[in-house]
């Protein structure tokens, strides 16, 4: 019997010390080493000055009246080309600002499984996809065109022009430059 429970013990504390580590966490790598030195660092910098005392929220004021601005169906602008020697020619009179010939009505990408791509089934999302916009088209990203609504000259009538140059948009008239 003692021999049994003398072999019973070895072998339990054997297998403890080989096992000693087995579940332990793997040391953090290099990234993960610097990532959370730098969070303390910021930390400490957030905590020695703090946060700006912002009491006016200009900026965020001004990019509300941008939004507001830019809700206006009927908001009168002009629409300008730059020239190679940075002057201005005038497109048109205009509603509103330019509209990025780049931008999405719905989002252009969608999340995707496991069984997208080989027809399992597994719970988890592993990446997302292009996704194609309404018209059953896919969208260049980073389009450098823009769609003006120029109001057609002598009409009461708006129709959108597709310009491909840097434009300037203005809500009042611009200095052009004579050539």
């Amino acid at each position: 019997m003692k021999k049994i429970l003398l072999a019973s013990t070895i072998a339990l504390m054997t297998a403890t010390t080989a096992n000693a580590g087995w579940f332990d966490e793997p040391p953090p790598s290099s990234d993960e080493s610097t990532a959370d030195q730098m969070e303390k660092l910021l930390k400490e910098g957030e905590r020695q000055t703090g946060l700006p005392a912002i009491t006016n929220f200009t900026e965020k004021r001004m990019v509300k009246w941008l939004y507001e601005l830019r809700d206006q169906p009927n908001y009168r602008t002009f629409t300008y080309i730059t020239t190679m020697n940075g002057g201005l020619v005038k497109i048109c009179d205009s509603v509103g600002y330019g509209i990025s010939a780049s931008i999405q009505y719905s989002n252009p990408d969608k999340v995707v499984d496991y069984e997208d791509f080989v027809g399992g089934r597994v719970d988890a999302n592993i990446g997302t996809l292009p996704q194609a916009e309404p018209n059953g088209l896919f969208m260049p990203g980073g389009l450098a065109a823009t769609y003006v609504m120029c109001v057609v000259p002598g009409k009461d009538e708006v129709q959108a022009v597709y310009l491909e140059p840097e434009i300037v948009v203005s809500p009042f008239p611009l200095t052009v430059e004579e050539n």
